[in-house]
């Protein structure tokens, strides 16, 4: 899902979160794909990401779809 700035407002500090969360995913993969970064740097990156914004549940529901 993707947010636009009209619906930012309207989001909760949690929607937001998670909204920014994605978008910072989106960019680790359009990286990888088009070859900027290793697969090892995406995994760190992805991880640490992951880790310190507190999205370890999202990613496994994410990952049950």
């Amino acid at each position: 899902m993707v947010i636009g700035k009209d619906n930012w407002s309207g989001l909760s500090p949690e929607e937001k979160k998670k909204e920014l969360y994605l978008r910072q995913k989106r960019i680790l993969d359009d990286f990888l794909e088009r070859g900027a970064i290793t697969q090892a740097q995406y995994d760190k990156s992805f991880g640490d990401l992951t880790e310190k914004m507190g999205m370890g549940e999202l990613i496994k529901d994410l990952n049950k779809l």
